[in-house]
């Protein structure tokens, strides 16, 4: 593990305060999993003083094999698990080691499985009133009762026969339940939906591309940095009817700020890969929007990497903390996007505040414009050389910085107002991209690009841990890793940082130095979240393990020999040394 320590002083690190007002998703003390998506547990049983006495207490094998993203759902002493596809529930005992309370697995055709871009994975559970809601791969939410597991309610969002998934995990809001929808690559319009938690009726639905009155914009209110957008500012950026295509998927978590009464979420690529069969903006792909959470109305909405000719999808989870910026608190807005810059918004207006490379590799764009005067303001200045389309024509474009998969992907970072520093999952991967013509068939992929992947030049590790401090802008450590970190990092007010690796290492690092303090072998690659909860005055950490998701993807296909897409030998292939398929809990506590 190499580290990289910052050697100016960081007297603004400690200005970056703890978002106060965020009640748990889950209604439970004990769950971390709030609606600011801070990751940060307030737990301090275990600390960088005893860390070294952790071990596995219980584990629980799921029974399935693919990957196993998200966390488990702690309510009372019961903790929820699920699987991807066939997205079986569990509910295990808490005081009595992982038994079984009940099960629940949905029927569903397994043809939907061909139709999941980046494996078959789910990547949580939602809870309210008594009920667990599951989002299936074929697009349906069910409202499950907790204490039984018995179906209470069922709507289908999506139809899969066209290419559309369900892969997020359901964000519970006031009496509504939220969920997107996946299928970017097979030219599915990306929408958000609210159905009402205890029917399952619909409440709104807005999507991210398309008329003004179906992506719930009101041209003189809704606003991108300071100004109205205007008058169907999504169809002037498209061509023809090729937004009726057009991607945009919102398919990574949702956040929400209870006193503005606004959820923040971001949107997916535009389809296809190949920008030139797509002139212009591509208006609302690549977004970040702000939506009152009653109505669905857009509030505000900034548009990441307009004509995005690279994939990278603009759906990393948003992380509402407040902070004295230039003399004054702002509600803040933190994003740490694919593209690889690290975006600072207020939350209530949209206003860009700052947008920085938190990866020195990021070559696509020079930088972001932040000149309020310019006519380019807060758009990429893009370096001409990585484009992959030269005057309307498709160009094969080397060495690309960041790979399609992100500088960082889904997989959500931390916060901790003790440090002031983000945490945050590294992929050190560059590209080769060679966009194709593509003729769109419905529910047949619709990419239009092949690409090459690798790791960054001189760079033997292809993954890390970087702790980021927002007030300086600037990388104040950074861990290194064999491969990509999948996994969702927790901070702790124990002054530590939990991550996992691919090899299926849960690590713990010091949260002030990054120091390795803590380390053990799980049965597979975790690309799961790392979760802290209490239960009988007993501190745990739990983590699910089981290799997959677009980083494992080589294992899950039987790719392990094969330099196909980003499964080079180089790269994803070599995990076949290192671990094997499997799907476990795990457990932890102090001995």
């Amino acid at each position: 593990m190499h580290r990289i320590l910052a050697n100016a002083p960081i007297p603004l690190a400690l200005m970056w305060l703890l978002a106060t007002a965020s009640p748990p998703r889950a209604q439970t003390a004990e769950s971390i999993q709030n609606f600011a998506n801070l990751r940060y547990s307030p737990l301090t049983e275990i600390n960088a003083g005893n860390v070294q006495r952790l071990t596995p207490v219980w584990t629980f094998s799921t029974g399935v094999l693919r990957g196993h993203e998200g966390a488990p759902l702690v309510v009372g002493g019961v903790i929820y698990v699920h699987t991807p596809f066939p997205n079986a529930v569990y509910a295990l005992d808490l005081d009595h080691e992982g038994k079984i309370l009940w099960k629940y697995e949905p029927r569903q055709d397994a043809g939907v499985v061909a139709l999941m871009c980046c494996d078959t994975v789910s990547r949580g559970l939602g809870y309210a009133d008594g009920r667990i809601f599951l989002y299936q791969a074929d697009a349906t939410l069910v409202a499950l009762d907790a204490a039984t597991g018995a179906p209470i309610w069922s709507v289908r969002n999506a139809d899969p026969t066209k290419g559309a998934t369900g892969t997020s995990a359901p964000f519970v809001v006031k009496d509504k339940v939220l969920v997107g929808v996946s299928g970017g690559e097979f030219g599915v319009r990306g929408h958000l939906t609210a159905y009402d938690a205890k029917t399952g009726a619909r409440v709104w639905r807005a999507f991210s591309i398309g008329p003004d009155a179906e992506t719930l914009i009101d041209p003189s209110k809704t606003t991108e940095l300071g100004k109205p957008v205007g008058a169907e500012s999504s169809l002037a950026s498209w061509q023809g009817d090729q937004w009726k295509i057009g991607g945009g998927a919102p398919w990574g978590s949702i956040s929400y700020d209870p006193e503005l009464n606004l959820i923040y979420y971001g949107t997916g690529n535009p389809s296809t890969w190949n920008p030139t069969q797509r002139p212009g903006d591509n208006k609302w792909s690549m977004a970040i929007f702000a939506r009152d959470a009653d109505t669905g109305a857009a509030r505000w909405v900034y548009q990441m990497t307009p004509h995005d000719e690279w994939d990278y999808d603009g759906v990393n989870e948003m992380i509402l903390n407040d902070a004295v910026v230039e003399g004054r608190s702002r509600r803040l807005l933190t994003h740490f996007d694919r593209n690889g810059f690290a975006y600072v918004l207020d939350r209530a207006s949209g206003e860009l505040i700052s947008a920085d490379k938190y990866d020195p590799a990021v070559n696509w764009a020079r930088r972001i414009d932040l000149d309020k005067a310019s006519k380019s303001y807060g758009r990429p200045i893009v370096d001409e050389k990585y484009s992959t389309e030269k005057n309307g024509e498709e160009t094969q474009t080397k060495g690309v910085c960041p790979a399609t998969v992100g500088v960082k992907n889904a997989n959500p970072a931390a916060f901790s107002a003790a440090t002031g520093f983000f945490y945050v999952p590294m992929i050190r991967l560059c590209m080769d991209y060679e966009p194709f013509r593509i003729v769109y068939a419905e529910g047949q992929p619709y990419t239009g690009a092949d690409t090459s992947v690798y790791p960054e030049p001189g760079e033997a590790a292809m993954g890390g841990l970087v702790a980021w401090d927002a007030g300086a802008r600037r990388i104040v450590w950074s861990d290194s890793e064999r491969f990509a970190v999948a996994s969702g990092v927790l901070a702790t007010a124990g002054g530590l940082v939990f991550y996992g690796t691919l090899e299926g290492y849960l690590k713990a690092v010091d949260a002030v130095s990054g120091k390795e303090l803590y380390r053990f072998k799980t049965p597979s690659g975790i690309v799961g979240d790392v979760t802290s909860f209490e239960h009988g005055g007993r501190q745990y950490v739990a983590v699910l393990s089981g290799a997959g998701g677009w980083s494992g993807a080589g294992l899950t296909a039987g790719l392990t020999h094969s330099d196909e897409g980003a499964n080079s030998p180089d790269v994803y292939a070599a995990l076949a040394s290192y671990t094997a398929l499997g799907g476990q809990l795990a457990v932890f506590a102090l001995r």
